[in-house]
């Protein structure tokens, strides 16, 4: 549940932070965050865990360089679409992460799960071309971050496998020390160290809030793979978008100024609410991870 909150937030707090931010700067600062934070931890305490950041396994490497094309591609993404539509979108991370585990694992899809895929897939057909009819004059741009979005799913689920299989035999946190590593170093030459002399206070807790959602709905996360069912830890993403699209509504209706608010129409919801609950039917009946 932590993590679902923490994500559901997330789209919103990344397209304020985007006004003055560029994308690059935003990730690299979200990982090198966590990174720091869990680097101090783990010196203090167990400073044996620290020979993951020269010692990794391979798997650890891929989920890695995954994880980080998947916050930039997320990130990027939302330049070109909006929160409720990214938040939407990325619903297919777990629809892909099913067919992966049949592919990878050789597990079998029940009749209700089939029927879960399909209704989602019904569902973004809907919410997709009711976005597109909306954003008519700008439709390639909103193609572009569809398929920007779409590579940001794949991304997360590559991460997804190469985590769940990592968990049976290592720390999740410990893990997440080079998750955050390789990324905060990876990001370095991309990012706009000059732009933290030029934003404001309020940017500052912004940027720390965005780096504590990395630290702690990952730590979550991590946890969660390695203690609770793979179809309970794929949930967590269908409750995102609920936040998201509540929230934004809410916002838009407060006439708010400071961010670009989005009111979705009722056909654009009925596409959303097919693909949240094909994406519960599909995940409830998925088996227990191995």
């Amino acid at each position: 549940m932590g993590t679902a909150f923490l994500w559901g937030f997330l789209a919103i707090a990344i397209k304020i932070a985007i006004v003055k931010i560029d994308a690059y700067t935003i990730v690299w600062f979200r990982f090198a965050f966590a990174f720091l934070a869990l680097f101090i931890y783990y010196s203090i305490r167990k400073p044996q865990t620290l020979k993951v950041l020269y010692k990794p396994p391979i798997y650890l490497l891929i989920a890695s360089i995954s994880l980080g094309l998947n916050y930039i591609l997320y990130v990027k993404g939302l330049e070109y679409t909006g929160a409720n539509s990214v938040q939407i979108l990325i619903q297919m991370a777990p629809m892909m992460l099913i067919i992966s585990s049949v592919i990878i694992f050789k597990e079998k899809l029940s009749i209700r799960q089939i029927i879960g895929i399909l209704t989602a897939l019904f569902g973004f057909y809907f919410f997709y071309n009711e976005q597109l009819q909306s954003l008519i004059s700008d439709y390639q741009n909103f193609e572009f971050g569809v398929l920007i979005i779409f590579l940001s799913a794949v991304s997360w689920v590559l991460y997804a496998i190469f985590q769940k299989i990592l968990v049976r035999t290592h720390p999740p946190q410990q893990l997440n020390l080079f998750l955050y590593f390789l990324p905060a170093i990876g990001f370095i030459p991309l990012a706009d160290f000059t732009i933290f002399s030029n934003i404001q206070f309020a940017d500052y807790l912004l940027l720390i809030f965005l780096g504590l959602n990395t630290l702690l709905a990952y730590g979550f996360l991590g946890a969660a793979f390695k203690y609770t069912e793979a179809n309970k830890v794929s949930m967590i993403i269908t409750m995102n978008p609920i936040i998201t699209l509540l929230t934004m509504t809410f916002l838009y209706y407060m006439e708010v100024t400071w961010l670009e608010t989005e009111l979705t129409s009722s056909i654009g919801f009925l596409g959303a609410f097919l693909v949240i609950a094909g994406a519960i039917m599909a995940l409830l009946n998925s088996k227990r991870g191995r």
